[in-house]
């Protein structure tokens, strides 16, 4: 009866033998195209969507340092005869397939030990029907990378990991610039410019939305500056609106300059990118003893601003309470009658980020790592809506 049993457990499908997915931790600067690159499954289209559907993501999510994911790689305890054996199935070529796959990552040193001293690992896209080859198999295809200067030397380099936001066209204005450093706060000795972290965490948001296909207009720029490191931001006024037109001391004249730019381009790109977005970024400025979360602005006629807003918001408040339990979040979505919301032809998302006046809120963007996970976050709310 034993023997029995034995035979019927063996012609099983081997996907249900799995007793658990591979489980990695991201580290920083890593993408999910890079770590499919690292382990040998970037090839096929198949194993982005059992990455999704493991991890719970309405879409490619951008990952996040510091988190854990299942990869589309299930593992299993050798059996110390063969890989058919241990998988319960009968086809020969898969199971080179398989061996050749564990020692690949094997020579790499991916994969620690060989299969045969305790585990075998095998990729989604060996264990189903998957005939949607990304790049030919037999060549080794360079990454889809596209340099844009204006993020500096060390970031300036764009991995473009999927099309999710292409036909989609975004304009990113970040708040004041040139003769105006908008709210000025106090870090010690050292003070805050609101612009220039409004403008890296800008840059930051940029790069994420490069990355998924999008088209994106810096709207104010600093050749110079890019995305920084450094806790302090140092101030100064050579920002500049689109192709090096200097900005207007004058408020009127400066918001208009910034809503002619983002017009025209808009009208440009009509006929071509039907969802247009405009998403404007500022660092609130109130009572060095309030608190205030990122809450958001867009047109009262706007359905396109107000689903995006609203999605941005849900985002937020949701990360909130994964990375941080218990700390509450009161920001909100509303309307206003502000110039850049009113004269600018995109839908239009405004967003304060916090105040600079207080110290807890300065921690989100005096950190950089903070500032990478409020661009992050953004992002991840743009690609669900």
């Amino acid at each position: 009866m034993k023997s029995k049993l034995f035979i019927l457990f063996l012609i099983l499908p081997f996907g249900l033998l799995s007793q658990s997915n591979l489980k990695i931790k991201v580290v920083k600067g890593e993408v999910l195209i890079s770590i499919f690159k690292k382990y040998l499954i970037d090839n096929y289209s198949c194993n982005d969507a059992e990455f999704c559907k493991l991890n719970t993501l309405k879409s490619k999510e951008l990952i996040l340092a510091g988190k854990s994911y299942l990869l589309p790689i299930k593992t299993f305890q050798y059996d110390g005869k063969s890989i058919r054996s241990t998988l319960g199935i009968t086809d020969w070529e898969i199971a080179k397939k398989i061996e050749a796959y564990n020692n690949d990552l094997l020579k790499t040193k991916v994969k620690k030990d060989a299969y045969k001293n305790g585990e075998l690992w095998v990729p989604n896209h060996l264990l189903v029907k998957c005939n949607t080859i990304k790049n030919s198999a037999n060549e080794k295809a360079a990454p889809n990378v596209k340099v844009f200067p204006i993020f500096g030397k060390t970031h300036e380099s764009v991995e473009i990991i999927d099309t999710e936001l292409s036909g989609s066209t975004f304009y990113l204005v970040s708040g004041h610039g040139g003769p105006d450093p908008g709210a000025i706060g106090k870090y010690g000795s050292a003070s805050l410019c609101e612009d220039e972290y409004a403008y890296d965490i800008t840059l930051r948001l940029a790069k994420n939305l490069l990355s998924h296909s999008a088209m994106v207009y810096l709207i104010i720029r600093d050749t110079n500056d890019g995305i920084r490191s450094t806790d302090i931001l140092p101030c100064d006024r050579d920002e500049t609106c689109w192709k090096k037109q200097t900005i207007p001391l004058d408020q009127k004249k400066r918001l208009k300059q910034r809503s002619d730019m983002v017009n025209e381009l808009y009208l440009k790109n009509k006929q071509a990118n039907k969802k247009q977005y405009m998403i404007v970024l500022h660092i609130d400025s109130q009572s060095k003893t309030k608190r205030a979360d990122m809450f958001f602005y867009h047109h009262s006629s706007s359905k396109l601003g107000k689903s995006m807003a609203n999605q941005l918001h849900k985002t937020i408040k949701e990360k909130y309470k994964e990375h941080q339990k218990g700390r509450g979040y009161k920001g909100t979505v509303t309307t206003r009658d502000l110039h850049m919301i009113r004269e600018s032809y995109p839908a239009t998302i405004y967003i304060e980020l916090g105040n600079i006046m207080n110290g807890l809120d300065q921690k989100r963007f005096t950190m950089e790592s903070n500032r990478q996970a409020v661009a992050d976050w953004l992002a991840i709310g743009v690609l669900k809506n």
